[in-house]
């Protein structure tokens, strides 16, 4: 009896030492995600304008660096015509745009000039990809950024967007699964209710768009709460003590500097 109970033990060790192994490979497969509010990973990678250094490269700039799964597939291309297409309306919000895929960058110019070529989509044609596109082969900056995620795809990256900020912290992040294209209105909108927030010390409600109201930060103490409830009016006004808002002009919006739908 004494035996059994210990190959039975010893079996159950070492089903959680192989448990804990296949954990450790994946999360050293899938990479760590960096989180909101850390510094941008920092890499250096080849990419279709040159060799990048990133962040520093980008220093005093706001970047959105995005993965897509693999180049000649349809998702994608429609998603990089859009990013090309809206890519004066992110610099002129002093931001600069990065691709990525697990590709090499033979592979990304062949697949950039048949874009431009050959493929006409929602009135985009003649399309080309000025923004630098970055071959990761060894997956290096796929695993730093958690682009590859076993579950989905141990060869192609998840479409995952970061926006890094001037100082090169991660403000936003966000994921799409690779059969669906992402929404670029939506990114655009997050990026001028990030750079708003900055500027204005305020923050915005959902579905939020240039020119609607904005939220106060809300008081820290049951007396400022009362003091703000009493002088709300003029530049301000509060539903309740917790929830107080103002109107903020588009011009006076980080859209001031571009249309935003």
């Amino acid at each position: 009896m004494k035996h059994q109970r210990f190959w039975l033990s010893a079996a159950a060790a070492l089903l959680v030492m192989a448990g804990a192994r296949a954990g450790i490979c994946a999360e050293q497969a899938a990479g760590h995600l960096p989180l909101i509010g850390e510094d941008a990973p920092a890499f250096k990678a080849e990419t279709t304008q040159g060799e990048v250094n990133f962040p520093s490269d980008y220093k005093g700039k706001w970047v959105i660096l995005f993965s897509h799964p693999a180049d000649f597939t349809p998702v994608c291309t429609t998603e990089f015509m859009t990013f090309a297409t809206m890519a004066p309306e992110f610099k002129a919000l002093n931001c600069e745009l990065i691709g990525l895929s697990i590709d090499s960058t033979y592979s990304h110019i062949a697949w950039l000039r048949t874009i431009k070529e050959k493929i006409k989509y929602k009135g985009m044609e003649n399309v080309e990809v000025m923004f630098p596109v970055i071959a990761d082969l060894t997956m290096e900056v796929s695993k730093k950024y958690g682009m590859l995620q076993p579950s989905a795809s141990n060869t192609k990256a998840v479409r995952a967007v970061f926006f890094v900020d001037p100082k090169g912290k991660i403000r936003a992040m966000v994921y799409y699964p690779l059969s669906n294209g992402r929404n670029f209105d939506e990114i655009k909108r997050l990026l001028v209710a990030m750079q708003t927030s900055d500027a204005q010390n305020i923050a915005t409600p959902a579905d939020w768009r240039p020119g609607d109201d904005v939220i106060v930060p809300p008081p820290g103490s049951c007396g400022a709460a009362k003091d703000r409830v009493e002088k709300a009016g003029k530049d301000y006004y509060c539903l309740d003590w917790f929830m107080c808002l103002k109107k903020l002009p588009k011009e006076e919006t980080a859209a001031g500097k571009t249309d935003t739908k």
